[in-house]
């Protein structure tokens, strides 16, 4: 505040539809974490409007956040709690089989991940917020993840905003990327991924796929890169 105050956004306008999966990508310190934030009600906002039918979201931040005194069948019951709901049978779904009572420091990284989206997922909001879930996480292991996200998602679908740094994510998993400019953030460019679903992550080594992830290559560089 005062003369240490800075502006993260500026006039930044986002629709994300329903059953729409969006990523949000821009250069470093364009204000991508800050626009999650407001939108799940984290921060407060300094001017205009924040719709998304009428609710408060649950964003899942980069670290998986896992209480380390619960089981994971403890962990990713919360939501089931909250709601006062039995507990699920879906951890097969996502992986997580045979270690519904492991605590998370028996867990590798792949598996703490699906078991903080499950836990997400089972609080029965209608729209995701991912803050770059899989940047702590190794290559391999962040690629695994990927195709297991975009698997998981063609089968239990609902609304998402991904931020990422990765391109080539967005267009593996996304049906719109949102470009932001450096800070004050705003949205600079929209482009529609037209690629068939249910989606792989095979999708982005195609032709298109490649042409799209140019373009925002181009687009999320640095202006003193392009200098």
């Amino acid at each position: 505040r005062g003369d240490n105050e800075v502006v993260a956004l500026g006039g930044v306008t986002l629709t994300v539809a329903d059953g729409e999966f969006a990523a949000l990508v821009g250069p470093s310190g364009c204000g991508k974490t800050t626009l999650l934030n407001l939108i799940a009600g984290l921060d407060d906002v300094d001017g205009g409007r924040i719709l998304v039918d009428g609710e408060t979201l649950t964003p899942m931040p980069q670290q998986d956040m896992l209480f380390p005194w619960r089981t994971v069948l403890e962990n990713v019951s919360l939501g089931l709690e909250v709601q006062g709901v039995g507990r699920s049978e879906m951890f097969p779904q996502f992986g997580l089989g045979g270690f519904e009572h492991r605590r998370p420091h028996e867990l590798s990284g792949g598996m703490r991940q699906r078991a903080s989206f499950l836990r997400t997922y089972l609080l029965g909001r209608p729209f995701l917020l991912l803050d770059e879930p899989f940047g702590a996480l190794d290559a391999i292991t962040r690629g695994q993840l990927q195709a297991w996200l975009a698997e998981t998602w063609n089968r239990i679908g609902g609304s998402a905003l991904l931020v990422t740094h990765d391109p080539h994510e967005a267009v593996a998993l996304s049906d719109r990327v949102f470009v932001m400019s450096s800070r004050p953030g705003r949205i600079t460019n929209v482009l529609e991924v037209d690629l068939p679903r249910p989606r792989t992550t095979h999708a982005a080594e195609t032709e298109a796929a490649h042409r799209l992830i140019d373009v925002l290559r181009h687009e999320t560089e640095p202006e003193e890169a392009l200098a």
